[in-house]
């Protein structure tokens, strides 16, 4: 295998030269593309970096292209930023608007449908944010950015036991029984119930099958309903 010697050394000046010029694009999109990406911001980093990526490793693209490339991308998404900071329609064009996925306690199925998740992407970030029991949540909202921001009911605010100097007790997994209608039978099993007794419970709270249940969960022995609620979505939030 030859191995060029002044070509591979001729790479660490191309990088170089491309990081500086990384850096100064970040920093003229501002801090926000670093930190929390909206999806119009995520496009754009991708594109920078294919373009930065050739530069560097392919030899036959001329490195004055790839330059005006990245400084194209990076002034045009710095001129959007200025209009969408005058322009609410262009802000929710290209930015988007937070989806409230749970509101006061109830799941919201047309959200999940709109965002693209399903219940257990939902019941995955709730734990991410501390929430093994969905019960325990208000309201969830899906910011552009990708993330779950949670308002916990007011009985389960995050004060802790420790701060009352209240003995704790015993903390519970939250267990799924019923998802998308679909029950899961060897959950129920390993919380040692069975459908008789399920039945029984679903009976009391006016469900005669599993087909109107988005989500059912037992918490130490407390059983959690919410319903496929397939009302519109309203639109509070920018």
């Amino acid at each position: 295998m030859n191995i060029n010697i002044s070509e591979a050394f001729s790479i660490i000046p191309r990088s170089i030269i491309s990081l500086i010029v990384l850096f100064f694009i970040t920093k003229l999109m501002g801090k926000k593309q670093a930190s929390q990406l909206s999806v119009f911001d995520y496009v754009i980093g991708i594109s920078i970096g294919n373009f930065t990526a050739e530069m560097v490793m392919n030899f036959d693209y001329q490195y004055i292209n790839g330059i005006i490339a990245i400084l194209s991308f990076g002034i045009f998404s710095y001129i959007v930023s200025i209009l969408t900071l005058k322009s609410i329609t262009l802000r929710r064009f290209v930015i988007g608007v937070p989806t409230i996925i749970i509101e006061d306690g109830k799941i919201n199925l047309n959200a999940l449908r709109k965002t693209k998740l399903d219940i257990n992407d939902l019941l995955e970030q709730c734990r991410n944010e501390g929430y093994f029991d969905i019960s325990q949540v208000s309201y969830a909202i899906l910011e552009v950015n990708g993330k779950l921001s949670i308002l916990a009911k007011s009985d389960y605010e995050k004060l802790t036991r420790k701060d009352l100097k209240i003995k704790a007790d015993k903390a519970y997994l939250s267990v799924n029984l019923i998802i998308d209608g679909v029950l899961m039978e060897e959950n129920l099993k390993n919380s040692n119930k069975d459908k008789d007794w399920l039945d029984k419970q679903l009976k009391k709270q006016g469900y005669a099958n599993y087909n109107n249940i988005l989500l059912a969960t037992l918490t130490n022995g407390v059983l959690s309903i919410f319903e496929k609620d397939t009302n519109k979505e309203k639109k509070v939030l920018e």
